[in-house]
């Protein structure tokens, strides 16, 4: 949800996901890049990063397309001083429906409420 968050969406999120165009078996590397920025190893796919922000990597996003043409459909916002490609809002909440957990689903109606705000017209 941190990229909802970036897009205005009022939730919380305890972690940023990361989805990385990398087959799983390649998961190593990203732990060798971690530990050399200073992360804390978690798990497989979770780590610690120096400041304590959690990071989940994803290799698969469940209910979208494939990681190069989801890409050139990205926002491109400001994260923790960089410009980073973050999934609009639609495509979180496409997601967050096919997976359909109770967390998922209970993001719905925020996510649903910040497309529509984004989608009215603004008057001066």
């Amino acid at each position: 949800m941190a990229a909802a968050v970036l897009q205005g969406v009022p939730s919380t999120t305890l972690d940023t996901d990361f989805w990385v165009d990398l087959p799983t078996r390649q998961y190593p590397r990203l732990h060798a890049l971690c530990r050399r920025l200073g992360a804390t190893i978690l798990a497989r796919t979770a780590v610690a990063l120096a400041d304590d922000t959690m990071v989940n990597f994803l290799f698969r996003v469940d209910g979208l397309r494939e990681f190069e043409t989801e890409l050139k459909r990205a926002a491109w916002l400001r994260w923790q001083g960089l410009r980073v490609p973050v999934l609009p809002l639609a495509s979180i909440l496409k997601s967050k429906r096919y997976v359909g957990r109770p967390k998922d689903l209970a993001h719905l109606p925020l996510l649903r409420t910040a497309i529509r705000l984004q989608e009215k017209p603004r008057h001066r």
